[in-house]
């Protein structure tokens, strides 16, 4: 068992965990403080471990608002952030940069905003392509070494970055948007996280809240929410893509669970080395992804949903071209 797990394992986290982004990050207007500190207590309280932040979201503002929420909870939870992207304070863009010297600073800054003397997993956000992966992952491997941190990870990388880093550094977990819309780890980067021992950690798990049936019209979500600028949720693509959904809810329906929860399950059979890390603002929310571990599936059941919104059915990339620049995973040609 690797020590990914055995950090799970050690604090009883269930095989789903919850990603903090959107409390303070990427979908709009922001989660006030207060209602922040609810809803990570209540996540806490109904039984999450494994919670995910990073030094980018919300310009550092969700590692605060974790570290104050889970204070006093440090040793019963499994805390993990990302280091190698941040906001620049002066011009509000994202920043990548995986220079040795930088992620220790990060990770200096993050465990002082998440009020703890270590993580127990720590990413690079992203690959800096002017820093060669080992020098990053070589970094991180230091951190390791002095007890700041318990695992080094990766995310949004490809096959070829994760073998390179392994050659340097073990590697405890792999992040990467993974879900029934979104099959791209299984080009290559699933088999080769079971290649090195890396868990594959699933951010995204339902689709940015299309696999819920929460989005019925794109045109309507807040300015600032970055899923008004993904071509999936386009005005020419998402009239495509929702009768997709409309698949998968008529599935679930006829196993009584939502659509959601049907996601969740799916993407858990793949292996129990895939964790997924959900992300919700709303308490009612979480209880539901989480009872989701729970779901077992037939085999008739996943022969359905594999065949569900594979990469030719999908109407739009999941990434801008902009969006894209920033990404080292593989893509499926179109």
């Amino acid at each position: 068992m690797s020590s990914f797990f055995q950090r799970l394992n050690a604090v009883n986290a269930p095989s789903i965990g919850l990603g903090c982004m959107n409390l303070s990050h990427g979908y709009g207007s922001i989660v006030p403080e207060s209602a922040a500190l609810r809803a990570l207590d209540e996540a806490f309280d109904m039984g999450y471990r494994h919670f995910d932040t990073a030094t980018l979201y919300g310009a550092t503002a969700n590692e605060k608002v974790v570290g104050r929420a889970l204070e006093g909870k440090r040793h019963q939870l499994f805390l993990a952030s990302k280091c190698g992207m941040a906001m620049d304070p002066e011009s509000g863009k994202r920043v990548i940069d995986g220079r040795p010297a930088n992620l220790r600073k990060q990770c200096e800054a993050s465990l002082a905003r998440l009020r703890t003397d270590h993580l127990d997993l720590y990413y690079l956000h992203r690959l800096d392509r002017q820093v060669p992966i080992e020098e990053s992952v070589g970094a991180l491997g230091r951190l390791m070494e002095e007890g700041k941190i318990g695992g080094v990870g990766l995310s949004e990388v490809s096959a070829l970055t994760l073998r390179r880093a392994a050659t340097e550094y073990p590697i405890a977990a792999v992040q990467s948007e993974y879900s029934l819309w979104t099959r791209n780890p299984e080009i290559a980067l699933i088999d080769a996280c079971r290649e090195v021992g890396a868990a594959m950690v699933a951010f995204s798990p339902l689709g940015r809240g299309f696999l819920t049936g929460a989005i019925q019209d794109p045109a309507r979500l807040e300015e600032g929410d970055m899923r008004r600028n993904m071509p999936r949720f386009s005005a020419e693509n998402y009239p495509h893509n929702i009768k997709l959904f409309e698949r998968l809810a008529a599935l679930a329906q006829a196993l009584n669970v939502t659509p959601g929860q049907l996601a969740l399950a799916w993407l858990k059979a793949k292996g129990d080395d895939i964790i997924p890390i959900p992300g919700t603002r709303s308490p009612d929310h979480m209880r539901e992804n989480l009872a989701s571990e729970t779901l077992r599936l037939d085999a008739i059941t996943m022969q359905q949903l594999d065949a569900m919104m594979t990469p030719d059915q999908v109407a739009g990339a999941r990434y801008s071209e902009a969006q894209q620049a920033d990404i080292d995973t593989e893509e499926f040609t179109r």
